[in-house]
């Protein structure tokens, strides 16, 4: 099965993501955290900040594809996430999000957008999240009844992305030794099979246990 780098083609229009999708389940894996933040005593009321936090983005985690005629992962490095961050911005796409990759949704958006670079001190540990260096968070203020309750209900569990990136190479250009700068060697066991791990005999020791 191939594992293809996804990049980004800044000369091609419409490249990067336009809009962060809440779904059931995210192809990263990952949940969101939705939370009342700290009470704040307004109007004589407590009013609850509606906030959905998590990681969008994981650096070099392969993703499960199937577009029909072929199963392959691709994945991201951290240049290209911390790249996709920035022009997710840029293009002011803060406010487009989807449901279930399908469903406009309106009364949502990015209101905080960070990328980890400590995974010991980053601010997604107080929430009980682990992730790794380079991971793009964000936080998204939920402002439709609707969606919110589905968060609540955890029917929605978390974030995916959507946009266009282009293919920069695939498993059959690189090799063994390439692809372990990204992947533990685990990762490669449970991505790749016996008879493409075995055609990789220049590096022997690199998957033995």
């Amino acid at each position: 099965m191939k594992i293809i780098e996804l990049i980004l083609d800044e000369m091609q229009e419409m490249m990067g993501i336009q809009a962060i999708s809440i779904v059931e389940s995210p192809a990263i894996e990952e949940n969101f955290v939705a939370f009342k933040a700290q009470e704040v005593q307004f109007a004589k009321q407590d009013e609850e900040k509606r906030i959905l936090l998590g990681a969008a983005l994981i650096p070099n985690k392969p993703i499960y594809r199937n577009n029909g005629e072929e199963e392959f992962y691709v994945y991201f490095t951290k240049d290209t996430i911390r790249r996709a961050s920035e022009m997710f911005f840029q293009n002011g796409n803060q406010n487009q999000s989807t449901l279930e990759h399908q469903a406009e949704l309106k009364g949502l958006s990015v209101v905080e957008s960070w990328i980890v670079e400590d995974e010991q001190k980053d601010k997604s540990r107080i929430y009980g999240l682990e992730m790794p260096v380079g991971t793009w968070m964000v936080s998204m203020k939920i402002d439709n009844d609707e969606i919110y309750q589905k968060a609540k209900d955890k029917t929605i569990r978390g974030f995916s992305i959507e946009g266009y990136f282009a293919d920069k190479y695939d498993l059959n250009t690189e090799t063994l030794e390439d692809l372990e700068e990204r992947f533990t060697v685990e990762e490669l066991k449970e991505l790749l099979s016996k008879e493409e791990l075995e055609s990789y005999s220049d590096y022997p020791e690199s998957v033995s246990n």
